[in-house]
């Protein structure tokens, strides 16, 4: 049998083709909106709305504004009621 010399590495997937993405739009502009499935998500992040973690291996979205298509700086993890309940929080609802 012929030896390997190369290890297998784990294909990486990049965050465009992960998951499902739609636009939204909403009295706060134009979004980008992908879900993310718990087995894509490699670690820890908080989510904006509720000022909570969204743990490792958890489904999420992940939003940024419509003009700014791929910008790291602009993504945010949120927990998905968080993002359906972001136009009934009041601005600065953060935990102390």
């Amino acid at each position: 049998m012929p030896r390997r010399n190369r290890a297998e590495r784990p294909v990486h997937v990049p965050l465009r083709s992960a998951a499902f993405t739609r636009a939204e739009s909403g009295p706060d502009g134009e979004w980008v909106v992908r879900s993310v499935p718990g087995s894509s998500s490699a670690k820890d992040y908080r989510c904006p709305g509720c000022d909570q973690l969204i743990r490792a291996g958890t489904g999420h979205l992940v939003t940024w504004p419509a003009g700014e298509y791929g910008s790291v700086e602009d993504r945010r993890h949120w927990h998905m009621p968080c993002w359906d309940a972001r136009e009934r929080r009041r601005p600065g609802g953060r935990r102390r």
